[in-house]
């Protein structure tokens, strides 16, 4: 049984940074549990955008900078990247919530389970999940709870249900 673990973004300016909050360095030790756990393929998704991110779409929706590439904010927490120290993974940078990127390299694995955690559940979780959910409708699909944090509790607990609605374990 091929199973494939998706990481996404844990990354300073998500878990301690300029969009960090209590919740998203609360998951960090279910994250680093989930990592210690046997699966054939990681992915590691980062939320990269470049300096004109006010510019953008995204940015006039969220104005706050965050996640530009090769800055302190942009890198995986520290934790996190200790935890993968020697786990071989792939990362994926992806300028937008979901990644078509992500879900084609997956899709070529055919995998028989993949495993979801990471940061924001109702945004950039969500959104890979769905996209993994239409482009692999015979696989198991999970989201580990605990191991991921939305913008608000609130919010995660609402996508947790989308995602159930849609087929998507939540474990």
């Amino acid at each position: 049984m091929k199973k494939v673990l998706v990481i996404v973004d844990v990354q300073n300016d998500f878990v301690d940074g300029a969009l960090g909050t209590k919740e998203a360095v609360e998951i960090l030790p279910y994250v680093k549990e989930e990592i210690s756990k046997k699966y054939d393929d990681v992915f590691v998704t980062f939320d990269t955008h470049e300096e004109n991110y006010l510019d953008t779409l995204e940015g006039k929706m969220l104005p706050v900078k965050h996640c530009i590439r090769h800055t302190e904010g942009w890198k995986l927490n520290k934790e996190i990247q200790d935890a993968l120290e020697n786990v071989s993974y792939i990362p994926v940078e992806k300028p937008t919530f979901g990644s078509c990127t992500l879900v084609q390299m997956i899709t070529a694995l055919q995998p028989d389970e993949i495993t979801l955690v990471g940061l924001c559940t109702d945004i950039c979780v969500i959104s890979n999940a769905l996209l993994l959910r239409a482009a692999l409708y015979n696989t198991k699909i999970n989201v580990v709870e605990k191991a991921c944090a939305g913008v608000t509790k609130e919010k995660h607990l609402a996508a947790l249900e989308t995602m159930r609605s849609c087929q998507i374990n939540v474990l």
